[in-house]
């Protein structure tokens, strides 16, 4: 008689209260490079917390250096350059966070990173090995580009490259910044502003060894020519096709990890925060159904197996910050019990307590099923959650662990004016 997804929890779920409890998934980790952090929301303190603590496990014990987060990369910036301490006058970690104007804002303007990012620029004045923390999303398409003209304009005025982001500006410049608009006028392909942007990316790839210095300029320059290319692709691509749109910005952050991570070598170790819809193997959702992939499936194509450790996390029931619709403010809202039969609801019925779940080859078999599991995301309506917000899965596929939380709480945004 086959096990029951219930009676496979109560064998292979651990509880735990403390970071010490999850030493068991830090062994399972082993030597990957490659750990992948999910949450099942953009707006759960928990979520930021436990990833924090075991981030910092994961920095201190297996010498990790490098952060990537579901985040706008010149945004992401401000904190890289202050948790290594590359700009002297950035000393007050909310104050950084104020870079995160891009709605959103909570998903990175909150108490819970600046706690993070306070401990890890203290950890960086006291080790030799310095931690980075980059952004990997592909939104910034004016802010990149803008970055790149100001550094260009600054240290290279006449240089050839400065021509070519000038031009590549001013192709985006009618648009006022808006990226439907820019979109609506793409479609036609022989009004798109393609052609510059990918001279741009290419010239200062071939000569980026102009811009190196000991503050990681030359990446900096490199990734935002690299948003600002993949970036016209994405905002083209939304008028054409959803599914295209997303393979464009999940490839892109990709992009962005391996360009990071070759810039510190190829030995250095990566941690990213993204969404589960990210993290988790798209391959083994009902995403494969409409020709999707993401973050976790490419890496895993890209790497063996054992150098890519995905760790999704989720919850039962408590609050979340989010907004009813896409721009409005931010508003605190309750996260109502999982729908019966999903994995959040299995996992709550199996024990009312914190615990996580170990995939391996023992176990595998018996999580490889089709199950119901929650995704929540910056826009929610708790009222029609069981009709949009389980994503089929399964579970053993899509992970190598599973961090489950019973009842968890809205983080704390910090104040920031709102920039589209």
């Amino acid at each position: 008689m086959k096990t029951s997804l219930e009676e496979a929890v109560r064998l292979n779920a651990q509880p735990f209260s403390s970071v010490e409890d999850l030493t068991p998934l830090l062994e399972a980790i082993g030597d990957a490079k490659f750990v992948l952090l999910g949450e099942a929301t953009h707006g759960t303190s928990e979520f930021y917390t436990w990833r924090a603590a075991l981030t910092k496990r994961l920095i201190l014990e297996k010498g990790f250096s490098l952060i990537a987060v579901e985040g706008d990369w010149p945004s992401s910036q401000r904190v890289n350059r202050y948790i290594k301490d590359f700009d002297q006058d950035e000393k007050q970690p909310h104050a950084v966070l104020q870079a995160f104007k891009r709605w959103p804002t909570w998903m990175w303007a909150n108490e819970e990173i600046a706690d993070f990012i306070n401990w890890l620029n203290k950890h960086n004045q006291t080790n030799q090995q310095k931690v980075g923390f980059y952004g990997i999303d592909v939104y910034s398409l004016w802010e990149s580009m803008e970055e790149v003209l100001l550094y260009l304009t600054e240290t290279n005025p006449a240089g050839g490259d400065t021509e070519l982001a000038k031009k590549a500006f001013s192709c985006f410049e009618p648009f006022n910044r808006e990226p439907d608009h820019y979109a609506l006028t793409a479609a036609d392909f022989s009004k798109s502003c393609v052609e510059e942007v990918s001279r741009l990316l290419a010239s200062i790839r071939s000569n980026e060894d102009l811009y190196k210095d000991e503050y990681e300029s030359d990446l900096d320059l490199k990734i935002n020519a690299l948003v600002t290319k993949n970036a016209e692709d994405y905002y083209r691509a939304m008028m054409q096709s959803g599914e295209m749109s997303w393979n464009i910005r999940d490839e892109h952050m990709v992009e962005a990890i391996n360009e990071v991570r070759d810039y510190h070598g190829n030995e250095a170790k990566i941690i990213i925060w993204e969404h589960n819809t990210h993290i988790g193997d798209a391959s083994a959702t009902n995403m494969k159904n409409d020709g999707m992939t993401n973050v976790g499936q490419i890496l895993r194509e890209q790497n063996r197996v054992e150098d890519v450790y995905s760790i999704g996390f989720g919850t039962h029931s408590g609050t979340v910050i989010a907004a009813p619709s896409w721009g409005e403010p931010a508003e605190k809202m309750e996260v109502p019990p999982a729908t019966p039969n999903t994995w959040e609801d299995l996992l709550h019925r199996t024990g009312a307590f914190d615990k996580f779940l170990l995939f391996h080859s023992e176990n595998f078999s018996l999580f490889d099923r089709w199950v119901g599991h929650r995704a929540i995301g910056v826009v929610y309506n708790p009222k029609y959650e069981a009709y949009g917000n389980y994503v089929p899965s399964k579970m053993s596929q899509r992970y190598d662990a599973f961090v489950f939380i019973d009842r968890t709480h809205a983080l704390s945004p910090l104040q920031v004016e709102d920039r589209f």
